[in-house]
């Protein structure tokens, strides 16, 4: 799916999949997604008997980095309804978020970023300020186990 190309994408062509299938609507709409990422984890190794007298670097654990989702304050329950599952102990309630850019005519879907059994960790709303021009934000931050590009 993805296409090598001389320039980048620009930025603001994202769809959000949150797990139930629908990137329409405002409440699969994010203004901003970010920390998308991973790491893998390297030990160091030398056995006693070695003739040369370095390490060796082995390959350990991966770990998926958390990714903050931001979007304005809609009247939508979708995100809360999730949460409260998780926080209620649902084991089940564990998704895989789709992240999909698209090109600039929005005909095509040129890279995907699949966060598998994803679950939201923080939720934040606000802040609220009765002098300001601003929007109302909810903000929320996922963590996952594995992440799959496509």
């Amino acid at each position: 799916m993805a296409e090598l190309r001389d320039r980048p994408y620009v930025q603001f062509n994202f769809l959000v999949d949150l797990g139930d299938g629908n990137t329409e609507g405002p409440q699969a709409g994010f203004q901003e997604l970010s920390g998308i990422g991973m790491e893998v984890t390297v030990s160091e190794y030398r056995t006693g008997n070695a003739r040369e007298n370095s390490v060796m670097k082995i390959t350990g654990m991966n770990k998926s980095t958390d990714v903050t989702m931001k979007r304005g304050v809609i009247g939508s329950l979708n995100l809360y309804r999730w949460l409260d599952q998780i926080r209620n102990g649902d084991q089940n309630a564990m998704r895989t978020v789709t992240i999909h850019l698209q090109s600039e005519d929005h005909t095509q879907i040129v890279q995907t970023w699949k966060l598998l059994r994803a679950r939201i960790t923080k939720h934040t709303s606000g802040p609220f300020n009765a002098k300001g021009t601003d929007v109302a934000m909810e903000e929320l931050v996922l963590a996952y186990e594995r992440l799959e590009m496509e």
